[in-house]
């Protein structure tokens, strides 16, 4: 089981209280990840990635195991602490200002 960590406004849209576990078939990707997770709460569909592009919104970042993966691409393989479910994987809304 993969574990996922939301931001608290993504939590709350889809009436999460905690951590999300989802079932992956195959190789464990950012997209894969999130395929799963639009799949099972289909109200975060287009909070996460465009829904066009399917490119990350803006202000979300992907943390896994102390690294950001923001900027990986989205079928690159995660870590393997994430893929066992030994490490969730972070999305955290990020800060912008000064």
């Amino acid at each position: 089981m993969i574990r996922v960590i939301l931001p608290p406004h993504l939590r709350g849209l889809a009436h999460i209280a905690g951590e999300v576990e989802l079932a992956i078939v195959g190789q464990v990707t950012q997209r894969s990840v999130l395929d799963a997770l639009e799949a099972r709460y289909p109200m975060l569909s287009g909070t996460i990635r465009d829904h066009v592009t399917q490119q990350r919104r803006p202000f979300l970042r992907f943390f896994a195991c102390g690294e950001d993966l923001s900027h990986e691409q989205p079928d690159a393989p995660l870590p393997e602490a994430i893929a066992t479910g030994a490490e969730p994987l972070l999305i955290l809304g990020a800060i912008a200002g000064g």
